[in-house]
């Protein structure tokens, strides 16, 4: 007889079927996890666990296993920053203006890691190509992002330099035709183990999965919402739930709306814009109150502002006293 593969154990438990299956807890998955990202798995077996995850939606303790596994292939002696700020969707209807918020908070003094997926989606801007257009580089190495937070306060790198087993995980949705839990664990991923960490969501179901994983993994503080296109940025037209931790207790608020009407869709999608953006050439009230209104969440979630009314206020006013001349990075 065949010996059976220790990984099989793992499929077992999640796929007996609807009376015999159950979840895993947070210690299988972290053993698991840590097979899957040795590469000690077969190919039938990776796919088989990554749907099979899927399929029955991933609990709060497999999603914490999975990035426990995760961060123990990422290195980062020596590294500090304010604000973990997750961006991995990608926009396809409005340019990324969540990199002007992020930028400002840096130049305020706001430490800033930001790090984010990408390429898994056609037709979506990513954020170094944003970046770029910004004249604000990726970091291709923990050693780049550590003196770059050090004179500027911002680093970015995507998530094929900082984790790139991860990063070919994530690949995989090409051939399962599905994201696989992984895109959530990338948001919580948190390398550098930042005290605030900043995520959003496309499906507000996964909400409560972020703020209970990341209590779970003793995360101090937390703020997650459903985002414009699936990052991290405010849509002013509607009001926004934002679910937090606030000294590893779960919370949620109810911000308001800060404009009237919908947002059409960019159709142009112009990088260099945001370099205008920036330096006041161009915009709008609905542009400012993106902006600003992120800004303010940030604030708020990271002990920097005491309620609603005083993070908005902050938030415009770090915005509309941003050097324009000079952008972080």
């Amino acid at each position: 007889m065949t010996q059976e593969h220790p990984f099989a154990q793992y499929v077992r438990i999640l796929g007996k079927g609807p009376n015999l299956s159950r979840a895993l807890t947070l210690d299988e998955t972290t053993d698991a996890a840590r097979m899957v990202m040795r590469d000690e798995v077969e190919p039938v077996q990776l796919g088989a666990f990554l749907c099979l995850l899927r399929v029955k939606t991933e609990t709060p303790e497999e999603i914490a296993g999975l990035a426990l596994a995760a961060r123990e292939t990422v290195a980062t002696p020596g590294l500090a920053a304010d604000i973990d700020w997750a961006a991995y969707a990608g926009k396809s209807r409005q340019l990324p203006l969540f990199l002007l918020a992020a930028l400002a908070l840096a130049g305020s003094g706001v430490r800033v890691f930001m790090h984010g997926a990408e390429g898994h989606t056609a037709g979506r801007l990513y954020a170094s190509a944003a970046l770029a257009a910004l004249g604000v580089p990726a970091c291709r190495s923990m050693a780049e992002a550590a003196e770059r937070l050090e004179r500027h306060r911002f680093a970015y790198m995507t998530l094929e330099a900082l984790s790139p087993r991860l990063h070919q995980l994530m690949g995989l949705k090409a051939l399962l035709g599905l994201r696989s839990p992984l895109h959530t664990v990338g948001r919580l991923l948190n390398p550098l183990a930042a005290p605030f960490s900043i995520s959003a969501v496309t499906h507000p179901p996964y909400l409560a999965v972020h703020q209970q994983a990341a209590a779970i993994l003793g995360q101090p503080r937390l703020a997650t919402f459903k985002g414009e296109g699936g990052e991290v940025e405010r849509r002013p037209e509607k009001p926004c739930e934002v679910l937090f931790l606030d000294d590893g207790r779960p919370g949620a608020e109810e911000w308001p709306a800060l404009v009237e009407g919908a947002r059409a869709k960019d159709e142009a999608m112009e990088p260099a814009r945001l370099a205008a953006l920036w330096r006041g050439e161009t915009g709008d009230a609905v542009t400012e109150a993106t902006i600003a209104g992120t800004i303010a969440i940030a604030l708020r979630h990271s002990g920097r502002a005491a309620d609603i009314a005083a993070a908005e206020a902050a938030g415009r006013d770090l915005w509309r006293n941003r050097d324009r001349t000079r952008l972080p990075g």
